[in-house]
């Protein structure tokens, strides 16, 4: 539980299922009011500083509309090398990215930023993880995306899911790939005073 006592209400900027799941499992009272923003990519803009410029639009884009409560929001991204996958635009697309993704070290990044609807007080914080996949065949590609899962994932693939099938190997949070890295969630959520044990 948290020591709010439900004073100020949180406010989750997204309509993630994965981040729904999240704060559920550590007991964390809240309301969805999804954000719609602007998520295409400026030229020259780095993966990190995208990931965060759609986060505090998100934070900010709830908070305006709310007017109070601490609102959480989060914008995670799949990156190659340079190259950021987002979600799949139909499942040729998830074909191509699990593809590109084969056999490969990919990051995911999540940027979080957390926002005081009636003060403007912010914080933010980018968790990055390496993530290693297995050689997958054209044929478990196609199986995987006839499944469905991929359709509403960056990267086109969900590690709590059958993704993980594919996963050989983690450097970093395993719940920023999901979606919203925990631990970094629970240190934003200290600076305003808020304690979720």
């Amino acid at each position: 539980m948290n020591n709010n006592n439900g004073v100020t209400p949180f406010i989750l900027a997204s309509s993630s299922p994965r981040r729904r799941e999240l704060l559920r499992q550590i007991g964390l009272d809240f309301t969805v009011v999804p954000a719609e923003v602007d998520e295409r990519l400026l030229p020259g803009e780095a993966p990190e500083n995208y990931a965060l410029r759609v986060a505090l639009d998100k934070a900010r884009t709830s908070a305006a509309l709310t007017k109070k409560g601490i609102i959480i929001a989060a914008d995670t991204i799949v990156v190659l090398r340079k190259t950021i996958l987002g979600k799949p635009a139909d499942a040729a697309d998830a074909a191509r990215m699990l593809g590109m993704l084969s056999g490969r070290m990919h990051r995911v990044i999540t940027a979080v930023a957390i926002r005081d609807a009636s003060t403007g007080e912010q914080h933010t914080a980018v968790a990055v993880t390496r993530v290693w996949f297995r050689e997958l065949s054209p044929e478990v590609i196609a199986s995987y995306v006839v499944s469905g899962e991929p359709r509403d994932k960056a990267g086109a693939y969900g590690i709590q899911e059958h993704g993980a099938l594919f996963v050989e190997r983690i450097d970093g949070c395993y719940f920023n790939v999901v979606g919203l890295p925990l631990s970094l969630l629970a240190e934003l959520l200290a600076r305003f005073k808020v304690s979720i044990l």
